[in-house]
């Protein structure tokens, strides 16, 4: 096996850690962890501060989607217009090596929301909350040709990535 597939290369003398900002996400109802490394459109990657990466923008399949055909990419819904973290279509189950969630992919076609005037904004934690309030109106949504990798590291009850540590709550 090549490229990313392969086992971690034996410890370097030295520091071994690398620190990522960790955001908070929403898959199902439950709060995510997850990092963002690399996205296909300048703007946003500056604004992220991930790395600009443009081919991420050919793993988008060409034309409507259609039955049966597979993608590398699942929807993550980004609100334009009300503070809240993103939702995410899929998180691995569990987390790690051992996930059986084959809908599962860490590159995500970005999805904005945007809240409709006169319609009262709240935190949405689901793709099926987001998927019935653009049903009812309350929100609007337009997929982007945005792709960023952001895989999901550590979910409540699901485990987190080997390697992951996370600071632990005072008390």
């Amino acid at each position: 096996m090549g490229g990313c597939a392969h086992p971690p290369a034996p410890a370097v003398p030295g520091p071994g850690l690398v620190q990522l900002p960790v955001l908070k996400g929403w898959f199902d109802g439950e709060a995510v962890l997850y990092v963002t490394t690399d996205i296909s459109h300048a703007d946003v990657a500056a604004a992220k501060g991930a790395n600009f990466a443009p081919r991420l923008a050919h793993a988008l399949p060409g034309g409507p989607p259609q039955p049966g055909r597979g993608s590398s990419v699942d929807k993550v819904y980004a609100v334009t217009n009300f503070q809240q973290p993103s939702v995410f279509a899929s998180a691995p189950k569990p987390v790690g090596p051992a996930s059986k969630d084959t809908a599962y992919s860490p590159l995500w076609q970005m999805v904005k929301v945007t809240w409709q005037p006169g319609r009262n904004p709240r935190e949405l934690r689901a793709e099926e909350a987001v998927l019935e309030a653009a049903e009812k109106g309350d929100v609007v949504l337009e997929p982007t040709p945005v792709v960023l990798n952001c895989p999901i590291v550590q979910r409540p009850g699901q485990g987190s990535l080997p390697g992951v540590l996370l600071p632990r709550p005072p008390g």
